[in-house]
């Protein structure tokens, strides 16, 4: 396998792969950014070179979504996971309903977490369904007045994902979007708050994005303790406490990445292209590449797939890794096999997974 610095052929779920001309220019700064004198992660946070850092990424977040004053951009620490808790925490109280749409593993979680500040509607349960098919709009029950309406954009272990969202009649939806933000245009306008943990589209882990639309975010409860209270951070401009500076440094230079090439439709465009080469060979040999997912709901992010035998997929799994081919097995609850092939997954790569595959199956049919 012939590749610059002899990188493999990255897959991961998450943390996932950096975009290579990322990763290049970090490293010609290394030693000494911008004529500091340090490496970023040796920076004051308080500093005017990390000032900017961390304003440029929080602009360039606002200029790829579109966002307008009404919406604030943050940048906190403790993944989606704590976000499960810091929602309900915030925005329900006494007699308030939350929605929450189940579709995989992560809104099962954040279902768990709701719950223990407030009641919750499960407007659709995937479970039914063994989470291979999202709902249409008629198969979602709301509450009149819930306070808002949660769901999953991506679901990285069964690969589902939301490409048109819910109507919810006015009620402030909030998404965990963790697994495929900033791979294609969308409008935030119907959402209250939008939250993504980086180590998929967005950069290294360590950082979540979080962004509240202001009117929403204005109606929070006060009762919060400091670092789980989302005014702390709106207050002081995600500078509360030291973030994770490194990892907004790096999450601000996959941002200008993206923005160089094409911004979120040019994602979109190359996404599009990857999950067509990747779906459509599946669908020359469905008898041996079988994915379970509903067409209508299949993941341009996270594509989940079995071989006619789990001695197979084994086999595939072992061969792939020795190949360089990395990150190929299936999340340990599903087993099987899954490509995650976030923005960052260059269609060559899928390309080159593609004729292993295939090589693979001639060997092995």
């Amino acid at each position: 396998m012939a590749t610059k610095y002899d990188r493999v052929y990255n897959y991961n779920a998450g943390p996932a792969a950096v975009p290579l001309e990322v990763l290049e220019k970090v490293n010609e700064q290394w030693f000494n950014f911008q004529g500091a004198g340090m490496n970023v992660m040796e920076m004051s946070h308080r500093s005017k070179e990390f000032d900017k850092i961390h304003n440029d990424t929080i602009d360039r977040v606002k200029q790829l979504l579109n966002l307008g004053d009404d919406f604030h951009v943050l940048l906190v620490q403790g993944g989606a996971s704590t976000q499960f808790a810091m929602i309900p925490m915030n925005f329900l109280g006494e007699g308030d309903v939350a929605d929450y749409i189940n579709t995989g593993t992560w809104s099962t979680k954040a279902i768990k977490e709701a719950k223990l500040f407030g009641d919750v509607n499960v407007a659709y349960e995937g479970k039914d369904v063994d989470f291979m098919h999202l709902p249409t709009q008629d198969e979602l029950k709301f509450t009149d007045g819930a306070r808002y309406v949660h769901l999953t954009s991506n679901n990285t272990i069964k690969g589902t994902q939301f490409r048109t969202f819910p109507n919810t009649n006015g009620v402030p939806m909030v998404m965990d979007m963790s697994s495929d933000i900033m791979s294609h245009p969308m409008d935030c306008s119907p959402f209250g708050m939008i939250y993504a943990g980086a180590q998929k589209n967005l950069g290294p882990s360590g950082v979540t994005l979080v962004i509240l639309r202001k009117d929403f975010a204005a109606t929070a409860n006060e009762a919060v303790t400091s670092m789980l209270k989302y005014q702390t951070h709106i207050d002081k401009n995600s500078l509360y406490n030291t973030p994770p500076t490194f990892s907004i440094y790096l999450m601000g230079e996959v941002l200008q990445w993206i923005m160089d090439n094409g911004g979120l439709e040019g994602m979109e465009a190359r996404n599009q292209k990857k999950a067509d080469m990747l779906y459509g060979f599946f669908n020359e040999y469905p008898d041996y590449f079988k994915c379970p997912v509903e067409e209508a709901s299949r993941s341009y992010m996270n594509v989940c797939f079995r071989l006619p035998s789990e001695d197979l997929e084994g086999k595939m799994i072992a061969e792939a890794t020795r190949n360089g081919f990395i990150g190929m097995k299936g999340h340990r609850s599903v087993g099987g096999l899954r490509i995650s092939m976030y923005n960052a997954t260059s269609p060559e790569s899928i390309e080159a997974v593609i004729a292993f595959m295939k090589d693979f199956m001639t060997k092995n049919g």
